[in-house]
């Protein structure tokens, strides 16, 4: 276990594969389980929820590893900007969950491989290709797909979880430039006391100040800071707070021992199993221009992933 929450001391490319899918099928469950408690309690007061079952897990390991300081990051700077930008993204991705699909939801996240390649410029100095520029067409035409803004149905709430796949995207570029011999457990710990403070905050305002109540009516996911908590959700958010810990714990560290080109291509399988457990717990399926739009997000980003990797390897042999 020290060796998972602990510093990296090199890359292991085959295990750093299998934690990124042991992580990714978790989180995709985990995903399902928030969205089906959504309709019973608040994004801020479930947040606060798990959170607190993070830090709990996060003090006991890293009491039971033997050293409290485990929890510390080396750099703090970057590792608590990375726990703000998760929170960003986590609300963008699970406040529009009361209206959207599993699969919805998860197309939107799986676009940050082109924010990446938007980013990569103005941010890392890099070149727009021909290949980056023929994926990033690929991705927003998949996009496009699944969102279907043509449709008499859609709405800005489908947005959201695009704007979540920004801000995962920068998560990726932190934990790459920033973060890669931090202390995975600090980070984990960092990420729980964002979402605990972000979850306190929002619940104390919302309810010290609500909004109108036909705003609350419409949108009583976000729109409502503590609701009468149930069993129900007391429940779940604990078993999502190991669900939760668990998974970030095994992608931070396959991030920190392996290139991320070669990581990317299977960070997909999300979609995958959005679509399984989609299917198992809300027994519904993804249209087929929506698996058709999915299927373009997934080339794009395996297409991003393949030329970032020979450009990393033409750029050692140089």
């Amino acid at each position: 276990m020290l060796s998972l929450i602990g510093h990296p001391t090199r890359d292991r490319p085959l295990i750093a594969l299998g934690l990124l899918l042991g992580g990714i099928f978790v989180l995709a469950f985990q995903d399902a389980l928030i969205k089906q408690v959504a309709i019973e309690t608040s994004y801020w007061q479930f947040q606060a929820l798990r959170a607190c079952g993070n830090l709990t897990i996060a003090v006991l390991l890293a009491v039971f590893s033997g050293s409290i300081f485990l929890l510390k990051p080396r750099r703090a700077g970057p590792v608590y900007i990375r726990a703000t930008v998760m929170v960003l993204c986590m609300f963008c991705f699970f406040s529009g969950a009361p209206f959207l699909s599993l699969t919805q939801m998860a197309a939107g996240l799986y676009t940050y491989p082109l924010f990446v390649t938007l980013l990569a410029g103005p941010v890392l100095g890099e070149h727009l290709g021909p290949w980056r520029i023929a994926a990033l067409s690929l991705g927003t035409t998949g996009a496009l797909l699944v969102l279907s803004p043509w449709e008499d149905g859609f709405t800005l709430v489908q947005v959201l979880p695009v704007l979540a796949g920004f801000f995962y995207a920068v998560n990726i570029l932190i934990i790459r430039r920033a973060c890669r011999w931090e202390n995975t457990l600090a980070m984990v710990f960092a990420v729980a006391i964002a979402f605990l403070a972000s979850g306190v905050i929002g619940s104390v305002a919302l309810t010290v100040f609500p909004l109108p109540l036909p705003l609350q009516e419409s949108a009583p996911f976000v729109a409502v800071g503590w609701p009468l908590v149930t069993w129900t959700v007391v429940g779940v958010a604990a078993i999502t707070a190991l669900m939760n810990f668990t998974g970030n714990l095994c992608l931070s560290r396959a991030y920190q021992t392996a290139e991320s080109s070669w990581l990317a291509p299977l960070d997909f399988s999300y979609l995958v199993f959005a679509v399984f457990w989609g299917q198992a717990i809300f027994d519904t399926w993804p249209t087929p221009t929506a698996l058709a739009g999915m299927a373009l997000i997934a080339t794009a980003g395996i297409v991003t992933a393949w030329r970032e990797g020979v450009r990393r390897r033409n750029h050692r042999h140089n």
